[in-house]
């Protein structure tokens, strides 16, 4: 998230556009509606994509230098600690992003489903996203974990059914959660996860 603000900044500073409170603006948004914020809503279509798409080559382009810095301290390990359990990745993201962490981060044998932004009318705070990435996993949502770090990620898999582990690594706190881990070397985390399979 701190990348993708810095991101956004740097973009929106090249067309003369202040920024303002830009986390608070494009948190839990997919790139339209964030265009369309800041550049007007009486865009075409294909302008407005051409700003979410450019916004994001200019993300990977800063990001690739320091990536590794970025990624979520232990959830590659966490992941592969619980091999076998279903996974799936749902975000609001776009899918060259999604594919541009996945395969930087060798994550992407660990998720059995990936539902982007573009996979979805209604991105988060609705749940539609999480439906969908549970209905692929043939799972009932009320049966999975979601880790989240946005309040519109949370009240989307709030929405869902399904549980929350709240990630704070861009809020110090979200309600609505069961849990909150700095990062997934939380010693918390996994015996929370044992208990909340036991409860189901």
């Amino acid at each position: 998230m701190p990348m993708h603000t810095a991101a956004w900044r740097t973009y929106l500073q090249r067309y003369g556009i202040e920024p303002g409170d830009l986390e608070a603006r494009m948190h839990g948004r997919r790139n339209d509606q964030i265009v369309e914020a800041y550049f007007g809503g009486k865009l075409p279509p294909e302008e407005v994509f051409h700003h979410g798409a450019a916004k994001e080559a200019l993300f990977r382009e800063m990001m690739k230098p320091e990536f590794d810095d970025h990624i979520v301290p232990g959830v590659a390990a966490f992941l592969n600690r619980h091999f076998t359990v279903q996974k799936a990745l749902g975000t609001n993201a776009e899918p060259a992003n999604v594919d541009f962490v996945l395969d930087n981060a060798d994550l992407r044998s660990f998720f059995q489903v990936i539902v982007d932004g573009m996979q979805v009318d209604r991105p988060k705070p609705h749940p539609e996203i999480y439906l969908k990435a549970a209905e692929r996993l043939g799972i009932e949502p009320s049966r999975c974990v979601v880790f989240e770090d946005s309040p519109s990620g949370v009240a989307a898999a709030r929405a869902a059914g399904a549980k929350v582990v709240g990630v704070t690594t861009t809020a110090d706190r979200l309600d609505g959660v069961e849990l909150h881990v700095k990062d997934f070397r939380d010693p918390e985390l996994d015996s929370w996860i044992r208990r909340a399979a036991l409860d189901r």
